[in-house]
């Protein structure tokens, strides 16, 4: 997988761009029957590395991308623990990009980023949320809009993705804006890979406080 933005950070500083520092973290098909600690700190190590070599400043926060939704299992709460852990532990900041759709657990319904909070996030250790809510309510569709992250159900996110390309094809998914193919695509533009877009709101021009 190629990365076209390494090397890039002091063009996109000067400019006067914000960030968003995502690493891309294991789906649970690569965690089971291993072990899923060590592979979260060897990961975390990999994306701090990153961070120094793109010279991100002290306190830059790094999110965790888990992208499988619902309660973690056993080895997905072993590998984002150790990851989080690690992270923490180096002079920048965990946060992880999760799910914030509520979802069927044990007679009741749960979002990946409340259970992620719960077992990680402590009074030393604010964890940050990039949270995934496309559903509408609360989205509002494909549409360029300026909202609170809180919206999105998850009261403490730092970051709120409210639509993506292409849109899941889940029971309550949001429609409004999208084209046919299910993608959302930046108005006024020919439709193409290279005009789709998904959409995220913040309070502040920097989330990661990278610049």
């Amino acid at each position: 997988m190629s990365n076209p933005w390494v090397g890039k950070r002091a063009q996109l500083r000067a400019a006067g761009f914000g960030f968003l520092i995502l690493f891309n973290g294991r789906l649970d098909a690569e965690l089971k029957g291993r072990d899923a600690a060590a592979l979260g700190k060897a990961d975390a190590q990999a994306a701090i590395d990153a961070g120094l070599r793109e010279n991100f400043p002290a306190g830059s926060i790094i999110f965790l991308d888990q992208e499988e939704g619902g309660r973690l299992l056993p080895e997905q709460a072993a590998y984002v623990g150790a990851w989080i852990t690690a992270v923490s532990y180096s002079d920048f900041r965990a946060g992880v990009y999760c799910s914030g759709i509520p979802v069927p657990d044990a007679g009741g319904k749960i979002t990946t980023a409340q259970d992620i909070a719960a077992r990680f996030a402590t009074e030393d250790n604010q964890l940050a949320l990039w949270v995934l809510n496309d559903q509408c309510p609360p989205s509002p569709g494909c549409a360029l809009r300026a909202a609170n992250p809180a919206r999105s159900g998850i009261k403490d996110a730092l970051v709120w993705q409210y639509a993506r390309s292409p849109r899941s094809r889940a029971g309550g998914s949001c429609k409004v804006g999208y084209a046919a193919d299910s993608r959302c695509y930046a108005p006024h533009l020919p439709h193409s890979d290279r005009t789709q877009l998904d959409l995220n709101t913040s309070n502040t021009s920097d989330p990661s406080i990278g610049r």
